[in-house]
């Protein structure tokens, strides 16, 4: 068994191993903050994060930049209390910031079957931004049912279900600050 200490008392009973820490996830953070600044120097970069999983990852990665940023957020819907993409995607929040002519950096949480950047990324690409890109902290590339390109990764973690870091079942276990594996009688797995 793990040494579930940094987990809150609370949840320590929900959970069945620490796949990653937040030491390395802080870590990784700040690498991928680097090649961020080193590959958008100079240009008009926005970062739009997917909400809500994305909220602690845009959070940090922002703190990690040392280059001038602006943050939009867009809000959709996929999954539900399910855990895997029903493959509809509805914006539930749009952006406020005009992205035409803009370096659009998309952060997200996870990238799973890829169903839902997919359609986001084909979204943005309409509004005729000079890029678009995609920063995902994890990726499960068994998963995929799209070839979606992920420019920026975090972590490639395997087929298993993962909270924490902002990643939820049921609107629960994202202020967890490690990302983790749940006991499968949590969520019926």
């Amino acid at each position: 068994m793990d040494d579930l200490s940094s987990i809150p008392p609370t949840f320590r009973g929900d959970v069945e191993s620490i796949l990653i820490p937040e030491a390395d996830l802080q870590t990784r953070l700040a690498e991928l903050a680097a090649d961020v600044d080193r590959d958008y120097a100079g240009r008009d970069l926005l970062l739009v994060g997917v909400l809500k999983g994305a909220i602690f990852v845009m959070a940090d990665l922002a703190r990690h930049l040392t280059i001038p940023t602006a943050m939009d957020f867009m809000a959709v819907s996929s999954y539900g209390a399910s855990t895997s993409s029903s493959g509809v995607v509805r914006i539930l929040k749009d952006l406020d910031t005009e992205i035409e002519g803009r370096d659009v950096l998309l952060v997200e949480d996870i990238v799973d079957s890829g169903l839902t950047l997919d359609y986001l990324t084909k979204n943005l690409r309409s509004r005729r931004p000079a890029s678009v890109e995609i920063l995902s902290l994890l990726t499960k590339p068994s998963r995929r049912e799209v070839d979606l390109p992920v420019r920026y990764v975090g972590f490639e973690v395997p087929d298993v279900f993962v909270v924490g870091y902002g990643l939820d079942y049921a609107e629960r276990y994202r202020s967890l600050r490690d990302i983790v594996t749940l006991e499968p009688s949590v969520y019926g797995g």
